[in-house]
Order: structure tokens, then sequence, then C-alpha cells
């Protein structure tokens, strides 16, 4: 797989650091900076890019000397973390974190969900299809498709009837069934704002090779990096997977399944019908999980587990056959 560049997705206003701290002067309460350069992406705790603004909050990061990045600006709410970093690397003291990320992110990086962007389509056999998307002519796109600007499609996939499809690469092989959407914005937030508060979403969705996506699936789009779904994962129809969600190779999830955000579930796990997964978990290779379960923890290896919360199925079994005797 090949990282992205994030200008094929968005586009992105130059600015100067030195413009960007004054435009949001109202909001920095101090700020250190060793030189002035053009901002032209955004860094995470995975993955580090020159020219870019790092968002730093409390407890993400054990050790501060990982960001080695050269014209790299750390933005942090955290005076201990400001302290610390000051005449070490470029570093801004915000009031609050949250409060500031989409007003500074909407200054440089317009995606769909900012009024400015735009994308030009060609209406080709029934579906738009921006001129700036990549399909190999392999590929087969029914009608009633949009596929957005920066789209790569690899060798002999199917994008079947009334697909959206933006911020999204897709290998070979691959079919993605009706009425599916790919890397629609991901649900992040500050709570009771309103849609004028949505983070911006600025990642991607990754598909692999000899997959299959089911009908009226949604899949989002990265909050700064990857929602990736593996080679040979098949999903079966009404299934949500949330941002910055890795699904790894050859994994099978039955319908109405829910998987929340930063979830990773390891090669070869089989998830039953009507599953929630809650955030931030890691659920082990070759595990079960079945239908209806509803896991609020993370899963060892080769585990089955069933019920909510999820425990080992051999568990769940004795626990609900005494419920039987008592009703």
């Amino acid at each position: 797989m090949q990282f992205f560049k994030r200008s094929k997705f968005y586009d992105i206003e130059e600015i100067h650091l030195s413009k960007f701290i004054n435009i949001h002067k109202k909001k920095v309460l101090s700020s250190f900076i060793f030189n002035d350069f053009i901002i032209q992406n955004l860094s995470s705790v995975n993955n580090y890019y020159d020219n870019s603004i790092f968002f730093l909050k409390k407890n993400i990061l054990k050790d501060l000397n990982q960001i080695k990045s050269k014209n790299i600006v750390i933005i942090t709410d955290s005076l201990e973390y400001y302290k610390l970093l000051k005449n070490k690397k470029s570093v801004i003291l915000v009031i609050n974190i949250d409060d500031i990320y989409k007003s500074f992110l909407d200054t440089i990086f317009i995606s769909d969900d900012h009024i400015k962007f735009k994308d030009n389509y060609n209406f080709i056999d029934g579906s738009y299809i921006s001129v700036y998307a990549k399909i190999h002519k392999t590929s087969k796109i029914y009608k009633g498709c949009v596929i957005g600007k920066g789209c790569q499609i690899g060798k002999n996939t199917i994008i079947k009837q009334n697909c959206s499809i933006k911020y999204t690469v897709i290998g070979n092989n691959t079919i993605i069934n009706e009425n599916t959407t790919l890397g629609s914005t991901g649900f992040g937030f500050p709570t009771n704002q309103g849609s004028n508060s949505l983070f911006p979403h600025l990642g991607y969705v990754y598909i692999g090779n000899n997959c299959s996506i089911g009908s009226n699936c949604t899949i989002d789009r990265g909050k700064i990096d990857i929602t990736r779904i593996d080679d040979f994962c098949m999903f079966d129809n009404l299934i949500h997977v949330g941002h910055n969600v890795h699904v790894m190779k050859n994994t099978t999830i039955a319908a109405q399944t829910g998987i929340s955000g930063s979830v990773i579930i390891d090669k070869n796990v089989i998830i039953g019908g009507q599953v929630g997964l809650a955030g931030h978990l890691k659920i082990g290779r070759n595990s079960i999980i079945a239908a209806k379960s509803g896991v609020t923890k993370s899963i060892e290896p080769k585990s089955i587990v069933a019920g909510f919360p999820a425990i080992d199925i051999k568990k769940w079994k004795k626990i609900f056959i005494k419920l039987k005797k008592w009703t």
C-alpha cells in the first residue's frame, strides 16, 4: 500500500506559519517558532511529515522525542507540554485544543465539509466521475455512482449501482455492492455545538485486493490517517465502520454490525450479525464474535465470545442456562 499525498484529495490553501498564527491570535496564549514555513500537511501520532501541524493532546504521547520531523509545529493546550517543548521544537500554546482544532484546519485544508470545496466531474455511462480520479480501464462502474477527487480504483474492480466513493483507494478484484458509501466524514465533534463544530476528517479509506463490501455499508474516512480494510475481507450488508478502524486480512463480518472508531481487528476474525464494538479496542487474531454480542473490552487471540458485555462463550452459555431455569 502506498501512502497518499493529502493534496490528491483536499484543496490546500498555502499559508505561512506566521500568518497562520496571526489569523488565530485570539486563541493563542503563547508561541515559540524556530523558522517560518508554508504549512502543507497534518501529522498524527503514527505519521509525521515535514511542513506540517501536529495537535498534541495530553497523555497521547509517552515520549515527546519521537516527534522528529523538520518544520513541524506542535499545537497544544497543555502548559506542561509547552514548557517541555519550548526551545526544542516549534510549539503553539492555545486556550482549548478542541475549540481551535476545526478553525485551524479549515484555514488550510478544504474538504467536502467546507463551503469552499470544489470538484469537477465527467458524466460517464450514467455516473459522475471526478476528473481527478484514477480508475483502471479493466474496472466496471455501474450507473448512478459518484466517484470523487483523488480516488483510485485498481484492476478488475466492480462498483455497483448508486455508490458514493470519495477519499478512497481501492485495490484489485474488489467488489463494492449497491448503495454503499466509502470515505464519508467520521463521527467526531464537541458535544452540543451542532454541525458547525464537526472535526475535520482529513484522512482516507483504503480497501485492499479481493475484498467484497456489501450493500448499504458505510466506511468513514480516517480523522488524520487511514481507515483500512486489508485484502480478502468480506463484509455483509448494512455494516458501519468508523474512522481510523483497521480490519486485517481474511476477516468476515455479517450484516448490521457497527464498529466504532479506532478499533483494530486482527487477521482471520469472524464477526456475527448485529454485533456492536466500542471504540479503541483490539480484537485478537483468529477470534470469533457471536451474533448480537456487545464488545466493550479488547479480545485476546483465538477467543470465542458472546453476549453483552461479550465474554467467553462457554461462560455465557452457563449464565444463559441458569437464567432460563430462573424464568
